[in-house]
């Protein structure tokens, strides 16, 4: 994987959404197809091996790849989403936030037990989303759960959110 063609492809929008927040844009990455197909085919490098039955995509721009590396893998895709989406019975976690709390649902029949579940967003940051979501599928006693995210800001330490023993990957760590 060329991390610097991806790099040069990441828009920075300063002061977004707020004063002092730099904001990495992905869309950009998504809209160039060299870079969307080498981050899908580095992603299913990373998973080819693993026997991945389903991968969950996090609301929105984790619906993006995720959706794609699923059909890639032969596996089901599960969308993780904020709440009154789903039209179905749904499990959901409730979230710390830097400024309140938000919830996450997914179908309560999306994810069993036999599973091998790939988690997929865009961006770790504080990793709230992520953690609530990957209690949401270790309600489902899967047997296995990875986590992969297109990049890290590795300053705001959002590994620290997850269990020591869930294997988390990151394409682009800034």
């Amino acid at each position: 994987m060329n991390i610097e063609t991806l790099k040069q492809n990441l828009r920075e929008i300063p002061d977004f959404p707020k004063p002092g927040i730099l904001f990495y844009d992905v869309t950009t990455l998504f809209k160039n197809a060299a870079c969307l197909q080498e981050m899908l085919e580095a992603l299913y490098e990373l998973y080819k091996d693993k026997g991945i039955t389903k991968v969950v995509g996090i609301e929105s721009r984790g619906f993006i790849l995720g959706a794609a590396l699923a059909a890639r893998l032969g596996a089901g895709f599960i969308m993780a989403r904020k709440p009154g989406k789903l039209p179905a019975e749904v499990l959901e976690e409730t979230y710390q936030k830097e400024y309140g709390t938000d919830t996450i649902q997914i179908h309560k029949d999306a994810i069993s037990s036999d599973d091998i579940v790939l988690l997929h967003d865009d961006l770790l940051a504080t990793g709230g989303t992520m953690a609530a979501t990957h209690q949401l599928v270790k309600q489902c006693g899967v047997r296995q759960s990875y986590i992969n995210f297109v990049i890290e800001l590795t300053a705001l330490n959002g590994r620290k959110a997850f269990p020591e023993e869930v294997e988390i990957a990151t394409l682009l760590k800034l």
